[in-house]
């Protein structure tokens, strides 16, 4: 297996992050954690749809 080079730094502790390359280390997101959490109807819908299926799967099956 080839790895890329990599700097090394002392920062990463775990051997595994230090040969990471730096802009994979960076803490920065784009989105701020409040958008990540919030909810849209495609998701309420979807979550909806699976539980319905679900609960219509095990009915069928006890049934």
């Amino acid at each position: 297996m080839r790895r890329s080079l990599v700097l090394k730094t002392e920062a990463a502790r775990h051997p595994f992050l230090a040969s990471l390359p730096a802009h994979v280390r960076t803490r920065e997101y784009e989105n701020p954690a409040e958008s990540l959490w919030r909810l849209t109807q495609q998701d309420v819908r979807g979550f909806a749809s699976t539980y319905i299926a679900a609960f219509a799967a095990v009915l069928v099956f006890i049934v």
